[in-house]
């Protein structure tokens, strides 16, 4: 695989249009597929899984392991038998020890009976009290294992991914505690510009419309041409409105823009 061909991707306003669907998704049903195109795109996987595992840390147990969605190749990978002992489950000593998130890659010998298990596994996870949010990617042992420049890339994407499955486990949470209307109705009514100004409030950072504006084009993945025809502009004016608003919000550039809009 070709890595700086992928990197070369997150600057294509494509890449930025799928991240904002994701963003737009976090809660719903489209979520982990959402998730699985933008991944895809940059690093051949078969298959996502998404996971919040509760632990209690002094027994170093498992308490319950809640699946948040999964996306890809079914027939690659056939619905594995729940686990007898989740206990016994490979990840949990190495989430048990961790501070800070981690990437963990498992490669265990075929099991008939736990398909997943015998793939090879690239895991994102992240830490947050006693719980743990679990991003796994897989492909079938018959595959190649994961390369060490594609965990380095699988890595430095989780500053965007982690944080955006750690808030569609609050809201699965949320949702749980309570008689819910269907978060996909919610989410209808709550698109990328919604949640753009719910991030703005929590920081209290105020843009200027046309600052606004200009980033939630390139979010959606408008260029910067295209903005500039659309706002009647120079290309100039579109990259100093860019350059305003990424200064208050304390990144840089449009792939800074996209990771704090990501939660990072």
């Amino acid at each position: 695989m070709n890595l700086t061909g992928s990197i070369r991707n997150m600057e294509n306003p494509h890449f930025y249009w799928q991240l904002g669907e994701l963003i737009a998704s976090t809660g719903d049903d489209h979520f982990a597929s959402n998730m699985f195109q933008l991944v895809d795109t940059l690093v051949p996987v078969n298959r996502v899984d998404l996971s919040e595992w509760t632990l209690d840390e002094r027994q170093a147990s498992v308490v319950e392991i809640k699946p948040l969605g999964s996306a890809g190749l079914p027939q690659a990978f056939p619905p594995p038998d729940p686990l007898e002992r989740p206990d016994d489950h490979p990840l949990l000593e190495k989430m048990i020890e961790m501070n800070d998130s981690l990437l963990i890659q498992l490669k265990a010998p075929p099991r008939p009976r736990h398909p997943l298990h015998s793939a090879h596994q690239c895991n994102l996870v992240s830490r947050t009290s006693n719980r743990r949010c679990v991003i796994s990617f897989y492909r079938p042992h018959t595959h190649r294992v994961f390369s060490l420049p594609e965990l380095s890339f699988l890595k430095s994407l989780s500053d965007t991914l982690l944080p955006l499955i750690e808030r569609h486990a609050q809201i699965s949470r949320q949702t749980d505690a309570r008689q819910p209307r269907p978060l996909s109705t919610d989410m209808e009514q709550a698109p990328l510009q919604q949640v753009f100004d719910e991030r703005l409030a929590l920081g209290g950072i105020v843009l200027s419309a046309r600052e606004k504006e200009v980033c939630l084009g390139l979010l959606t993945g408008g260029t910067v041409p295209q903005m500039a025809l659309k706002l009647r502009v120079k290309n100039s004016s579109i990259e100093t409105y860019l350059k305003r608003a990424t200064a208050k919000l304390g990144v840089s550039g449009r792939h800074g823009l996209a990771k704090w809009m990501a939660g990072a």
